[in-house]
């Protein structure tokens, strides 16, 4: 089998750029589109290729720092807005969440395992490694106190629940505060989320799940790369590692939630959507036949797991045909 994960840059701008402007403006009948900028490549595009798709005139760009953002975060969204001439605003989220709790939940979580933990302390989730591991993943947490001293704790369930809970406020009060501005300007929220991330779901639901549209859901990471570098995007932000910007300390997509370098998931993803044995795919990845084996496993149990993330709003089997057809 031919493993290829090459795209044709221009031809697949122009795709996507078509498909925005019939989903925006002869579907949905918005005038254009908001983009919640982090900052990451994957916003960056999806910003580019609206610009490109609706006139950057008709794009808002929104930065939504919070008190656990990186400082990059922010200078680098504001960096692409400028460079795509598109309109661009600043909200700090902190006050939000602070009222909802969201720093005072996830702490309360974390002093469940570590009782000394305190606002001092930085903090993050670690997922384990899974070229190195084998049985069962078990998230840790690891804090780092005022001194410098570094803790790894195995996560219990309940802290792992309460502390994700918690830090899930901010992309829902992110994605709220997104479709407050395109309410105001009747336009339509465009998500950001590549193949990997909405395959493997790892998004919110009815935070950063939520979207009118997705334009790069189906393109794999390393080619939503390919786009950026066709589209000229700043290097530093092309040469940035995927982060999630959740926690205190900073923390790499790998470690949270994939347990993979970004690249050999893509593809392990490319190879299991092709049915490529895992011995056959071995070579390719640079794994031996046993971790790709591992790596078909977890995309298995990440997919079905995300059944649920994708699944809209259930309707009871009492409604009857007649009550249904009222139902959008």
């Amino acid at each position: 089998m031919n493993f290829d994960l090459q795209i044709d840059p221009s031809a697949e701008a122009r795709s996507i750029e078509a498909s925005i402007r019939d989903i925006v403006i002869s579907r949905l009948r918005r005038k254009g589109v908001v983009v919640g900028l982090s900052g990451g490549v994957d916003s960056s595009v999806v910003a580019a290729l609206s610009a490109r798709a609706l006139g950057a005139e008709r794009v808002v760009g929104l930065l939504m720092p919070e008190a656990d953002s990186s400082a990059d975060s922010l200078r680098l969204g504001r960096i692409v807005a400028r460079q795509l001439g598109i309109h661009s605003f600043t909200e700090d989220v902190s006050g939000i969440l602070g009222a909802a709790g969201c720093y005072r939940r996830r702490d309360e979580a974390i002093r469940s395992l570590v009782p000394q933990y305190h606002g001092g302390w930085r903090c993050k989730l670690v997922f384990p490694d899974l070229v190195d591991r084998a049985g069962y993943a078990v998230y840790s947490l690891v804090l780092v106190a005022p001194s410098g001293t570094e803790t790894r704790v195995r996560l219990t369930a309940d802290a792992y629940l309460g502390i994700v809970a918690a830090t899930n406020f901010k992309q829902r009060v992110r994605k709220m505060m997104e479709y407050y501005y395109a309410d105001r300007m009747r336009y339509a929220v465009a998500g950001t989320p590549n193949l990997l991330e909405y395959d493997q779901g790892f998004f919110v639901k009815n935070g950063d799940g939520a979207a009118d549209l997705k334009p790069i859901a189906h393109l794999y990471k390393s080619q939503v790369y390919q786009l950026a570098e066709y589209l000229d995007l700043p290097d530093e932000i092309r040469r940035r590692p995927p982060t999630t910007d959740t926690y205190p300390l900073e923390q790499s997509q790998e470690e949270f939630y994939f347990g993979l370098s970004l690249q050999k998931t893509d593809m392990c993803l490319y190879a299991r959507d092709h049915h490529v044995p895992a011995a056959d795919a071995a070579a390719w990845v640079g794994l031996t036949t046993e971790q790709v084996e591992r790596a078909y496993a977890m995309i298995d149990s990440k997919r079905e797991a995300a059944r649920y993330l994708h699944a809209p709003p259930l309707l009871s089997d009492a409604m009857t045909t007649e009550s249904a057809k009222f139902v959008w």
